[in-house]
Parts: C-alpha cells; structure tokens; sequence
C-alpha cells in the first residue's frame, strides 16, 4: 500500500479558500436579520478540520488581495493552518462566497464564483512547496476545473509523487465551475489515475464514470488499477471502501442534521487523521463518518468541524454506526 509518510500527520493541500456567510439554526435566507461569517472553502475546510484533530495542514492556493482575502489569512491563521502558500493575486479576481441556510428541508446554498481567485493558482505556486516536509498531499476536483490552476494541480501530483508523498484525491465534482461536463469526465478521471486514496459519493462516481449507475464499478475500478483506498460514499447508507482487495460496507451515525454542507470535508479531516495516527482503514472511516455527523449538526462549516475531544465525547455518548 504506497502511503508511506502518512505517519507525519502533516498534509499539503491545493485548493481554495473562500468566505462563507450563514444563518442562524432554522432561518432562510430570505428571513435572516443577521449572519455569521467565517472561512470556507473545501480545501481551507478539510485543513481546518485536520489542524482540530492535531494534526498538521498547510494550504496552497490563491486569495485576493484585498479585505476578504486578508480575513480568509487571518482564519487560517487562527484555526492553526500554516498559511505561508497562500498568495494573493490583485486585479479583479475575488474570493469565492458561499451564502447558505442553516436548514435542511428545502436547503440552499448559493456559491458566487465568479472571477475566482483560487483558479490563478500557478506552477510556480506549487513549485515553491518543500513536499518533503510533508507526508502526502490532499487536493480537490475543483482545483482542476480551470486554468492556470488545473495545469498548477498536475504539477504538484508530479512533485508531491517524486518526494514520496501518497496523493489524496477528493472528486468533488462542482458542475458550475467547468466549461462542459465532458471535459470535466475526463480531467477528473485523469487526476483519479494519479491519486492512491480516492474519496467521492455516488454521484461523483457516477458522473466520472459516464453514467450513475457504473459509479460502484468505476470506484472498484480504481481500486483493481493501484488506489490503496477507494470510498464511496452513499449518504445516508454509509460507504462502500476498497482496500487491499476487500470491501468493506460501515454505516453512519445517526443525528437530527441541521444542515448538509461540510460533511464532505469534516469526513475527509475524520479519516485522514485516523489514518495517520495508525487507525485501521476501516476505523479511520468511521472516525471521518463521525466528524461528518458532528458538523451538520450545527451552523457552519469550519466553526462546526469538531476538534479531539468533541469527537472523542460524542463517539463515548453515541449508540454507534448503523446500516440503513
């Protein structure tokens, strides 16, 4: 299994980070009075989450250089991300924006990207990173989905697998940010080629595979061709992983969810640090299904990614993992 270095429990990560701004618990947007503002972004999430379970995360990407990128460097800063990567890029770029409800029925969640700031990520960026410092590198789909950024991407799988680090790929396929699903099929394919850990949900898979009802095989696929570990995740029916030439189905834990954003990322946060700190395949699973429950459990996604011991407490109050 090529994941040497996870023990290091410290991850580079190439993806965004943006501002998120949401209601309180119950309230639509076309009814709030007032809204919390904190980071966001899947990548800057997943690093936060991980910096929470003590280990170690660095972000590369780009900001713009203004009010709203400075805040994002100064979150960073305080969830204890190592930000010295992060650069801004001035002109019109701007930061991402996400504006959603702290609600589940009839959830939304809208996502402003225009001009985006992380998608002028460059080579040179990623060629900056010292990646023997680290013990693998975790990026995203979305970090593909254009360019200079998709090229800046490539660049760092190159890098990161010359030093020795596994590749963490989150397929996190967002239709808005691509110019046309067909080449979106085929960038995110070529990028899965590449990775050792592979994490999507059915759709995901799906969509990469052609069709959704060949995502369990393309996921299954991946594993016969290298993947260490492929996880597909089916929502509330648990995941489906590959590893080692087993299949191993685990559950999830059951809560009164607030809202859907964040699990994705608080998951991906959960199992890695369960993997590095020597946790089974499996346990890390649940470990990351656990931090998934925690955070749709409240408002936001970064305050809501739990840290140890908020895990560790609800793992000790919580009935376990069930099949539906």
């Amino acid at each position: 299994m090529r994941l040497g270095g996870l023990e290091k429990n410290s991850f580079v990560i190439i993806g965004r980070a943006g501002i998120d701004f949401f209601t309180e618990a119950g309230v639509k947007v076309e009814e709030a009075e007032s809204m919390t503002v904190d980071l966001g972004g899947s990548a800057a999430n997943t690093a936060v989450g991980l910096c929470k379970l003590g280990s170690k995360a660095a972000l590369v990407t780009r900001v713009s250089d203004d009010a709203v990128g400075r805040y994002c460097i100064n979150r960073l800063k305080h969830y204890g991300v190592d930000p010295r990567h992060v650069t801004p890029v001035g002109g019109e770029y701007r930061n991402s924006l996400a504006v959603y409800e702290s609600v589940m029925d009839g959830h939304r969640n809208v996502i402003y990207r225009n001009g985006a700031a992380d998608f002028q990520m460059e080579v040179a960026d990623v060629e900056a990173v010292d990646y023997a410092a680290y013990g693998a590198l975790i990026t995203a789909g979305t970090v593909f989905a254009s360019e200079p950024s998709r090229s800046a991407a490539f660049r760092a799988i190159d890098l990161a697998r010359g030093a020795g680090l596994p590749i963490i790929f989150d397929v996190d396929y967002r239709p808005y940010s691509w110019p046309s699903a067909e080449v979106a099929s085929d960038v995110l394919s070529r990028a899965a080629a590449l990775s050792d850990v592979i994490v999507g949900n059915d759709e995901e898979f799906g969509f990469v595979a052609g069709a959704y009802d060949k995502g369990l095989t393309k996921a299954q696929a991946l594993a016969d061709a290298g993947a260490a570990i492929v996880i597909y995740k089916m929502g509330a029916e648990g995941a489906m992983t590959f590893s080692e030439g087993k299949t191993l189905r685990t559950g999830i834990y059951a809560v009164d969810a607030l809202k859907p954003v964040g699990a994705g990322d608080s998951f991906m946060a959960g199992f890695l640090s369960g993997l590095a700190s020597g946790q089974s395949v499996q346990d890390a699973v649940l470990r990351g299904s656990a931090c998934a429950s925690i955070t749709v459990s409240s408002p936001g996604c970064a305050p809501a990614l739990p840290d140890t011991a908020e895990l560790d407490d609800f793992l000790r109050g919580h009935p376990g993992p069930s099949l539906t």
